[in-house]
């Protein structure tokens, strides 16, 4: 697979660090860590990238909808992580991949492969 651009949605400092030491040993690149809806929205106005990775609840328990739904419509591809309790995502959301934490190297290898596949 050729190098993907990957926008980073997580609260978590560790998490996001983990991820994108992950991204970039799968030889591509972290464009942007991003911790909130707002500024996660404002990302998807400002960078250019292949695919996001949402986690579903930010800061405040803060769901990612919002950037979800604007991924949506922009036709970007986009996953969702979680750690585990979660209300269910709006039905609009529900067939989308989740990838649980703890993240593996393997597991978001095929998580981003599986969004860009057709």
């Amino acid at each position: 697979m050729s190098e993907t651009r990957v926008l980073i949605v997580e609260d978590e400092s560790l998490i996001a660090m983990m991820l994108e030491d992950f991204i970039e040993s799968l030889g591509h690149v972290p464009v942007k860590i991003v911790d909130s809806v707002e500024s996660g929205l404002a990302a998807l106005e400002e960078e250019v990238f292949d695919v996001a990775i949402l986690d579903v609840n930010l800061s405040n328990r803060e769901p990612s909808w919002p950037i979800a739904d604007a991924l949506e419509a922009s036709g970007k591809p986009f996953l969702f992580t979680s750690g585990g309790d979660i209300e269910p995502p709006p039905e609009r959301h529900r067939d989308r991949l989740f990838l649980e934490k703890p993240f593996t190297l393997e597991g978001v290898d095929e998580a981003i492969k599986s969004v860009l596949s057709p």
